[in-house]
């Protein structure tokens, strides 16, 4: 009879009713617990400076914590092969610094290639800087210059690392004048200023904001700043066009994601960067810090990127920089 029944409501076309749909499950906001920034040097350097100052302001703006964690070596590349592998969900994000986020892949087969990346943002564009100690017998760039010609290969020079703006700027200057020295790769700027305090190395090359606080203690000297005009922080200091030498290097640092974050959370972290780089407290941090700003949102800051990997890739052609 049961059959019979069904069969006729089928053949007089009539529907079982519907049962009520279960509610849609409302996507949580982004982000909705903490955010990683891996940050490719030591800590107590200059990128991990402007990076925790950065962490701080956009905590603010996302009501979530930003954890920064340090995975320094390899000129940045372990830290950047990490971020590169990282899950595209907004939830990792890391600081990126030229050149090496563009040198690296050029010089050797590395973990990581720029398209592993997203931008979201830069924040800082650093000249370089050559530091000595105060008593350091080299008052001048070209007084340093002299000494490596007459003993070549023995006056050594901290770096960030084989392909950094400091390296690159000091193969620059060794071409032009035809001067040796020793190269010696730290991971991070605090290691290279702490073994110039130590007197263990006789020359630091760190960006000019990394070196402008130990030089107000007396503990360093610039013998030259590496922009194309004197850096206002620091009016007094030459530039090494200004002594006969044709250098100019530096390092922009910004922020990045693994390829493929969905846009929305992209949008997201590129809104709570500019807010943080808004806040009257970061740029208070930040001219304490004495970081020279220049914010770019995420295509800006990719054309730049793009530009510089092809700038020196020629260079890479004409002037392969490896050890």
């Amino acid at each position: 009879m049961r059959r019979r029944h069904l069969s006729l409501v089928a053949a007089l076309g009539l529907a079982a009713p519907l049962l009520p749909a279960a509610p849609a499950r409302a996507q949580p906001a982004f982000p909705d617990h903490p955010v990683t920034m891996i940050v490719a040097y030591a800590a107590g350097g200059g990128t991990d400076t402007a990076a925790r100052t950065l962490a701080r302001s956009m905590e603010k703006d996302l009501g979530q914590t930003v954890v920064v964690v340090n995975r320094p070596g390899a000129a940045g590349e372990i830290g950047w092969a990490e971020l590169a592998r990282s899950k595209p969900d907004g939830y990792t994000i890391g600081f990126i610094n030229t050149p090496t986020i563009v040198t690296i892949p050029i010089e050797r087969q590395a973990r990581f290639q720029l398209e592993d990346f997203v931008p979201i943002a830069n924040i800082v564009d650093d000249p370089g800087g050559i530091w000595v100690l105060p008593d350091s017998p080299w008052r001048s760039l070209k007084e340093l210059v002299e000494a490596a010609k007459q003993a070549p290969g023995t006056i050594g020079y901290g770096t960030t690392g084989i392909g950094s703006d400091d390296h690159l700027a000091m193969l620059a200057l060794e071409r032009q004048t035809g001067a040796s020295f020793l190269h010696i790769p730290f991971a991070g700027s605090s290691q290279v200023r702490t073994a110039l305090f130590s007197k263990n190395l006789p020359v630091a090359v760190v960006n000019m904001a990394e070196g402008v606080a130990d030089a107000r203690q007396g503990l360093v000297r610039p013998l030259a700043q590496l922009g194309t005009r004197r850096w206002e922080v620091t009016p007094d200091v030459p530039t090494a066009r200004e002594q006969g030498f044709d250098l100019v290097e530096g390092s922009m640092r910004g922020v990045a994601a693994p390829a493929g974050v969905p846009q929305p959370a992209l949008e997201r972290l590129a809104r709570a960067v500019r807010s943080a780089v808004e806040d009257p407290e970061f740029r208070k941090a930040a001219a304490q810090q004495s970081l020279p700003l220049r914010f770019l949102g995420p295509d800006a800051f990719k054309t730049e990127l793009l530009a510089l990997r092809e700038h020196y890739a020629k260079l890479w052609a004409m002037h392969p920089w490896k050890e």
